[in-house]
């Protein structure tokens, strides 16, 4: 999200500058993870056939109407919920033409979007955000799940490595968290928000979510010390900054009013596209996309997180399939509940070790290991101890396409009725969670909680939920969103080093080649959670950790601060929170 080639935020740029040498080739369509790189749009010098010899120009601010709103059409959703100022900036419609010229490149990013919107647009509202945040990947990524720049950012929100650590995104061997598409959209909205609590400005926190805060911080500070004003237009800042944000009020703008650029945006019902649905166990990816009755690449665009063949199971893991599909994977996930469902393991390989032998071990060819990793060889031998993607030799085979295609789902759970007599009553859908239905409610989670004995915090669809009256629910506390990995806590500036990563991967022991060996989780210990300092007559709660969270994420949620947080539960700046920890939090009264 810095100084770096994503979608739409540098392929633009390349065409204005007087600089640029030679332009990029027209960008494919995604790929799998190792090919892809992030979508450009065509520099506006190569039009294609469908652009009209002699446009006309684009409308002015003023021209352009917001069309009306619409119950069922995400677009009119987004439409009413534009609040950004308009940016005095030729720039804004130099990036119209871009865009209005390119309708190929323009239509395949809306439809990629079509996948993700409903989700993105939810969190905005419910954060009470300018929904013109919801458009932002079409700046980053163009919606590419795929996409990464060459300074390493990844993901439809394009965090690189050391931020998205710090918010929580956990990158390994087996996963990168900046592509799981819920914990990429929480991450991201955190980090905007708080950088608008930083200055105060949608324009300025746009800013430095591209180039850094840091960098804004001291391009405001150098124009105080002369005596000169301090809102975008008259920062010095990166170029690629400078053309930002004009790109997403230029995106706004023909989303507010397509048909005068010459675009038709495709339709995207006002609904969600996918469920989350749990696994319990590690799985081939190519297994739980014909689970599911989708194509690898389908399944891969809902679940681009995972790096190898294999999803790893960690604890409240979930992936993302069309609504329609979901209880179909459910119902094949039980049918085979018994059996194993991955076929891959990863092998520790050492300095030295011939890769041919290291092939032989496993079955397959030299050629075959070479084309599942990147091998790091010289002379036939490994240069570097490495991790390596092996077979796992299965007792069971695993079900074919055939015996899944004959398999009868499983009957779903039945459906509770609300009772109208009873409007403390909430019947569980799928993707509610504590968190939302708490918020929706205006009710403490734990509250939620203890009326309805959720020991383990889960609710699952079709379970009928009471909610407690205003009344039964004094001063209690609420949770943090379930999604991704917790991380050390930090300062949050993308421009800073890049830490070293150790990855948490799933290692099988050291064994014969024909005994079936199970992936076995090598995580760091969990940190302590002893309260160094009960908060006087309060009596703590306690959260439990899930993917995602980060002290960060936590304290803001709770309504208390992260020294608090770290000293009710002795951790040092360096602690990491590991999903299923429990942290302790007392109502702290200001």
């Amino acid at each position: 999200m810095y100084l770096r080639t994503v979608v739409g935020s540098c392929g633009f740029l390349m065409a204005l500058l007087a600089g640029c040498a030679s332009a990029p080739p027209r960008a494919p369509e995604p790929r799998p993870v190792e090919a892809t790189k992030a979508e450009r749009p065509p520099p506006a010098a190569a039009p294609t056939p469908a652009v009209v010899a002699a446009p006309t120009p684009p409308p002015t601010a003023a021209q352009i109407t917001v069309l009306p709103t619409r119950e069922d059409d995400l677009w009119m959703r987004i439409r009413s919920g534009f609040a950004m100022a308009e940016l005095d900036s030729p720039l804004v419609k130099k990036h119209e033409q871009l865009y209005a010229g390119q309708p190929d490149y323009f239509r395949r990013m809306t439809e990629r979007s079509q996948l993700y919107l409903f989700h993105i647009v939810e969190e905005v509202e419910r954060r009470k955000l300018p929904s013109e945040i919801a458009l932002l990947p079409m700046i980053e990524s163009a919606f590419n799940p795929q996409a990464y720049s060459r300074s390493k950012a990844s993901g439809i929100w394009q965090f690189i490595p050391s931020t998205g650590k710090h918010f929580g995104l956990d990158q390994n061997w087996w996963y990168d968290g900046r592509r799981n598409v819920l914990a990429a959209t929480n991450a991201a909205l955190d980090y905007l928000e708080k950088l608008h609590a930083r200055f105060s400005s949608w324009e300025l926190a746009l800013a430095a979510y591209n180039c850094g805060e840091g960098n804004v911080a001291r391009a405001i500070a150098a124009n105080q010390a002369r005596g000169l004003p301090t809102d975008l237009l008259n920062l010095r800042l990166p170029d690629e900054t400078r053309h930002y944000v004009p790109k997403l009020l230029a995106v706004k703008h023909i989303i507010a009013d397509p048909e005068a650029f010459g675009l038709t945006l495709n339709d995207v019902p006002n609904k969600p596209f996918f469920a989350a649905v749990e696994i319990w166990k590690h799985i081939d990816l190519a297994l739980a996309a014909r689970f599911a009755d989708m194509s690898v690449e389908e399944f891969t665009a809902l679940n681009p997180a995972y790096n190898k063949r294999v999803i790893t199971y960690n604890d409240n893991e979930r992936l993302l399939l069309p609504a329609s599909k979901a209880e179909m994977f459910s119902a094949n996930m039980r049918r085979y509940g018994d059996q194993q469902l991955h076929s891959w393991q990863a092998y520790q390989g050492k300095k030295g070790e011939s890769v041919d032998k290291i092939a032989a071990k496993y079955g397959i060819t030299s050629r075959e290991l070479r084309s599942l990793n990147s091998v790091q060889e010289k002379r036939g031998k490994l240069k570097t101890a490495q991790l390596l993607l092996v077979p796992l030799h299965l007792a069971k085979p695993l079900p074919t396409a055939a015996q899944i295609a004959a398999a009868q789902p499983a009957p779903a759970a039945p459906q509770a009725t609300l009772d109208a007599t009873h409007p403390h009553r909430h019947l569980v859908q799928k993707g509610d969670t504590l968190f939302g239905l708490a918020k929706r409610y205006g009710t403490p989670v734990d509250a939620l909680v203890a009326n309805n004995k959720l020991e383990d915090g889960v609710v699952k669809a079709g379970q009928t939920l009471e909610i407690p009256a205003a009344s039964e629910t004094p001063g209690s506390l609420d949770v943090a969103p379930e999604v991704t990995v917790a991380s050390a806590d930090g300062d949050g500036d993308r421009n800073g080093q890049e830490s070293k990563v150790i990855p948490a991967v799933l290692q099988q022991p050291q064994a014969a080649p024909s005994q079936p060996v199970s992936l076995q989780a090598d995580a760091p210990a969990a940190p302590a959670t002893r309260s160094a300092r009960p908060a006087p007559a309060a009596k703590p709660s306690f959260y439990k950790v899930k993917r995602g969270d980060t002290l960060y994420s936590i304290a803001k949620v709770f309504q208390v601060s992260v020294a608090d947080l770290k000293q009710w539960n002795s951790l040092s700046q360096k602690s990491k929170l590991m999903p299923g920890v429990k942290v302790k939090v007392f109502s702290v009264v200001r």
